[in-house]
């Protein structure tokens, strides 16, 4: 007998977001409740409702500036009565939130779980530059098991690793320097269209070779923008979902596979997870990647978005470059148009959720002057390395 997938059962029926500020003058707690709230109004509920909390990571870094809320802090601010809550760094990337939240419900633990994800990477830089760097190198990196490994060879950011994957990507397969540049220059031009962007002044092809180089071959602006905000998501029980004030956008099926060692210069230089994430994701459903009509992909560093387009088979494998040139198939009014909102590249590094809030606002049509052709098929994908989690939302 065929075991039921679970995601089916859960689907998402609010959304909420934050200003995205850099920096904000708000708390953490303040953008918190801002996204959350907004969520749950927008969900037609009241916050006696959620019965669920989860997100990614959590307050596991005695509040750093990478996840100042969790939520343990959240249900006390709010008055939650739960009967499930979770985080923890552990599991398939920025939308593990989501997984375990969809998870929960389908186990029959909850009926609405609210989802959120909390960054104040740009107040800390504020705060004192040489102090965020110095814990970079030093607490977040040296301390932790894996970074031991690369710190003796001065690898001391992510942008050192992704420089190598793309350097990979560009000998095995051609990609070229104009071709990466491509997913810059759209998120550009999405990010003019949205007010909440932080980066909406046009950009050219010559503004980008004249940035700096910061890891052969990746600029500054191949680099997602530090800021701070929250976003927040309410998932619900499919019968649930109802009763909502929204269309219910259904998670058709997630991708959250590793089959690969938990290492970021282990794993493999031209798949990463994406490529055993999309492979989960696709024998979920019958839906084809040609059903795709809007993608969301993570852009921490350009590179990742060509090697989420290629794992999740929206492109051929190694034809990711060749698929953006001249970036008329990835624009608003391509065949795929990706990352909308300027994603983290220009719209600011909300940090995997962002991705999911994007799909639904264009999944509903308010997108305002960024808003696509309807559709009812998007995907959403957040991660790097031995990360990797996505999502197959449909709006019946």
């Amino acid at each position: 007998m065929a075991v039921p997938l679970y995601e089916k059962n859960v689907a998402i029926t609010g959304i909420g977001q934050s200003e995205v500020g850099r920096p904000s003058s708000k708390s953490a707690m303040r953008l918190t409740l801002d996204a959350c709230l907004e969520a749950i109004a927008d969900a037609g509920l009241r916050r006696e409702d959620i019965d669920g909390v989860a997100c990614w990571p959590g307050d596991n870094n005695n509040g750093s500036s990478f996840s100042p809320v969790g939520p343990n802090a959240l249900m006390s601010v709010l008055g939650l009565k739960v009967n499930w809550y979770g985080a923890g760094y552990e599991g398939p990337g920025p939308l593990a939130g989501v997984i375990n939240g969809a998870m929960a419900i389908a186990a029959g633990l909850c009926r609405h779980v609210l989802v959120f994800r909390t960054i104040t990477e740009a107040s800390a830089r504020r705060v004192n530059k040489a102090e965020a760097a110095l814990t970079n190198k030093t607490v977040g990196r040296d301390s932790s098991y894996f970074w031991q490994w690369y710190t003796p060879f001065n690898v001391l950011s992510a942008i050192n690793l992704m420089a190598m994957y793309a350097q990979r990507h560009f000998h095995e397969y051609g990609t070229t320097p104009e071709q990466l540049a491509q997913i810059a220059l759209t998120c550009r031009r999405n990010a003019a269209l949205n007010p909440k962007a932080l980066f909406r002044t046009p950009m050219t092809m010559e503004d980008y070779f004249a940035s700096k180089m910061i890891s052969t071959p990746l600029r500054m602006f191949d680099c997602d923008v530090h800021c701070d905000a929250s976003t927040a998501i309410v998932l619900s029980r499919a019968d649930a979902a109802l009763d909502g004030r929204n269309t219910p956008i259904r998670i058709e099926a997630i991708g959250a596979a590793l089959h690969q060692p938990w290492s970021w210069d282990q794993i493999s230089f031209t798949e990463m997870a994406a490529f055993d994430v999309g492979r989960m994701m696709w024998s979920r459903t019958d839906y084809k990647p040609s059903d795709v009509r809007s993608a969301q992909l993570y852009d921490g560093f350009s590179i990742l978005t060509m090697i989420w387009l290629e794992g999740l088979g929206l492109c051929p494998r190694g034809e990711s470059g060749r698929f953006v040139e001249g970036g008329s198939r990835i624009a608003r009014d391509g065949m795929l148009p990706l990352n909308t909102n300027g994603g983290q590249l220009s719209g600011g590094r909300t940090h995997g959720l962002g991705y999911v809030h994007e799909a639904c606002t264009q999944l509903w049509g308010r997108a305002g002057e960024r808003q696509i052709a309807p559709h009812q098929v998007a995907v959403a994908a957040a991660g790097g390395g031995p990360l990797g989690g996505s999502l197959l939302l449909v709006k019946d």
